[in-house]
């Protein structure tokens, strides 16, 4: 084996071919999941090269900020590392060129500049592209929100006293609309689920969400969709299913992203709601990994899922960087973690909380609360708004899966 190289195992993800040895590992993708699978390559030993591809023009940054702080006028700048990180790390930063195809039989990624990259080990990591509604892009006024430069456009476009509606009540539409609050614009939130959250956290503690946003003057209409946007060639107005047409100056569309892998399109690569892969981030095809949110990894109940939490590609990046250099097959995290800051409210999440648990509203003072989450006469999670000490110390009993009577009997 030549000098800085490493090995790893790669073929089926039911059985592992002989180790092969590897110079260059290329990630595709610079947001977080890509630099933290760059930085845990180094940090796991490998000595090889490492190219990391964005195509954006910007260093890699972090984009957590970009819907609270950055909107607000509170900070620009949220890089994640300085140009003079890569270079020590000998990371190799090829900017402003996006993945166009990739060839696994020649190990050749293609970019949109017409650049070929080659490489002995490739990790996706391209992330989201937020939805849109069809007919709205040359629309101006409509934004959605996932790069640096969406975020300053809302910005720039933000007047005091102006009318928003944010499209959806989800994370991103629930931070939107606090951001929006905060810089004095009157927002409606539109959510045609029963509550903010609803399809993520539950009726229950979606409904804590919305008074939270009410209780800071924001329209929460839930059970309401959206049927047309009007304006000649500005947005002006927004018809909603029910009928209503309201008057807007802008308009935040958070329905949704959907995994970036239309450049894998006929590479042989398995894709099913993202790039399909086992525990430890290998896809279908040798030579091949996948991180992060475009990721659907393998959970250790056999399933597949893509978790889109920032503390979930680190994690990820880590158990990939191992098994990649070492061979050595670690799992996630099995307490997941996600917080959103609404407000001066963090909400935190601890477990894999699914909208059919039964949910036990456990502390509420009338804007901060605690809840429970039952699956199975068990503890699957805790979610907790401006509580974050009680939600902590619960980690050990959600990995544990704790009888939900034993804490239900410690709160009465």
């Amino acid at each position: 084996m030549k000098a800085g190289c490493a090995r790893a195992w790669h073929g089926s993800r039911e059985q592992e071919d002989e180790s092969v040895a590897f110079d260059r590992v290329v990630v595709v993708g610079a947001g977080l999941a890509g630099v933290r699978s760059a930085e845990e390559l180094r940090r796991a030993g490998f000595e090889g090269e490492i190219v990391l591809l964005g195509d954006e023009a910007h260093l890699p940054y972090d984009r957590p900020p970009l819907s609270k702080d950055v909107i607000r006028g509170e900070r620009d700048e949220t890089t994640l590392r300085p140009r003079e990180f890569f270079d020590e790390q000998r990371i190799d930063l090829r900017l402003g060129a996006a993945a166009r195809s990739v060839d696994t039989a020649a190990r050749t990624v293609c970019l949109t500049d017409g650049t070929d990259v080659g490489y002995d080990e490739l990790i996706i990591a391209t992330g989201l592209r937020p939805r849109r509604i069809p007919g709205t892009a040359e629309l101006a006024g409509v934004h959605v929100l996932r790069s640096r430069d969406d975020s300053r456009a809302l910005r720039a476009a933000i007047a005091p006293g102006a009318r928003a509606l944010v499209v959806g009540a989800g994370f991103i539409g629930c931070e939107v609309a606090a951001s929006l609050r905060a810089r004095d614009v009157d927002v409606v939130l539109l959510e045609p689920q029963p509550t903010p959250l609803a399809s993520v956290l539950g009726p229950e503690v979606g409904s804590l969400v919305a008074r939270l946003h009410t209780a800071e003057g924001v329209d929460v209409r839930a059970g309401v969709g959206l049927t047309e946007l009007r304006g000649a060639g500005r947005v002006t107005s927004a018809v909603l299913d029910d009928g209503t047409e309201i008057e807007v100056d802008l308009v935040v569309l958070g329905i949704g992203s959907v995994p970036v892998t239309e450049w894998l399109d006929g590479s042989g690569i398995e894709l099913d709601n993202g790039v399909v892969c086992d525990a430890v981030g290998r896809t279908s095809a040798s030579h091949v990994w996948a991180v992060g949110d475009v990721a659907s990894w393998q959970l250790p109940d056999g399933g597949r899922k893509r978790v889109e939490h920032w503390t979930n590609a680190g994690e990820q990046a880590s158990v990939l960087a191992k098994a990649l250099v070492t061979g050595e097959a670690d799992r996630v995290a099995q307490v997941p973690y996600f917080w959103s800051d609404q407000y001066e409210i963090k909400i935190q999440g601890l477990g894999a909380v699914a909208p059919g648990d039964t949910v036990h509203i456990v502390r509420d003072d009338g804007r901060k609360f605690l809840a429970y989450y039952e699956r199975d006469g068990r503890l699957v999670g805790v979610v907790g708004g401006g509580m974050p000490a009680q939600v902590m110390k619960n980690r050990m009993k959600v990995a544990a899966g704790v009888p939900i009577e034993e804490l239900l009997a410690a709160t009465a």
